[in-house]
């Protein structure tokens, strides 16, 4: 017997043993993202799609860790030749880690420390083309070879932490990155920020 039919007949079955039972929505009733992949003659067209996805996939949801779980996954499964996409988020004290996609990470960064510390403190985007010439670099992936790290600041100007995305190639990230990391940043910021 078929799954739906199998679902769609407990169902009935629930809604004829205990009237007004409300029955939790079940995979045929569930939304799902489309997540296909994005075919793109430039980086410039990579992010202007990526943009769009992103804004379709937090739209309506003002969750922080919804949001930043499902952004992590996206940009992980869109963006070629990287290897660890993620959030650190401000406690006050330190960069702890948040949703991400890649390998275990460091758990918590001080301001100032590393290429995500560096970023947190200095409002400023960090493009890094060689994280062994970092000075300070923290390396949670020994794979990791170049980095960028876009800060995140709330509508009232909080540190809310860092997006950090990390490539096993050197020089894998450049001004289109920037841009477009910049950006997609920007809607996030905008869907949890409302």
């Amino acid at each position: 017997m078929p799954i739906a039919h199998v679902l769609s007949h407990a169902k009935r079955i629930k809604r004829a043993i205990i009237p007004g039972l409300a029955v939790p929505p079940q995979p045929e009733d569930t939304a799902m993202f489309d997540h296909t992949p994005i075919a793109a003659a430039s980086k410039a067209e990579l992010y202007e799609e990526l943009l769009l996805q992103a804004r379709g996939l937090m739209q309506d949801e003002p969750n922080l860790i919804a949001n930043a779980a499902n952004f992590a996954a996206l940009v992980f499964g869109q963006v070629p030749d990287i290897n660890w996409a993620g959030f650190y988020f401000y406690d006050g004290t330190e960069l702890v880690v948040g949703p991400f996609q890649g390998k275990p990470a460091c758990v918590r960064i001080p301001l100032g420390r590393g290429v995500c510390g560096t970023a947190a403190e200095s409002g400023a985007t960090q493009l890094v083309a060689d994280v062994h010439a970092f000075a300070g670099h923290i390396a949670c992936d020994a794979a990791s070879r170049s980095e960028i790290v876009v800060p995140l600041r709330r509508a009232d100007g909080q540190l809310l932490g860092v997006w950090d995305v990390d490539s096993p190639l050197p020089n894998r990230f450049d001004e289109d990155d920037r841009l477009g990391m910049e950006a997609l940043c920007g809607a996030f910021l905008a869907a949890i920020d409302g």
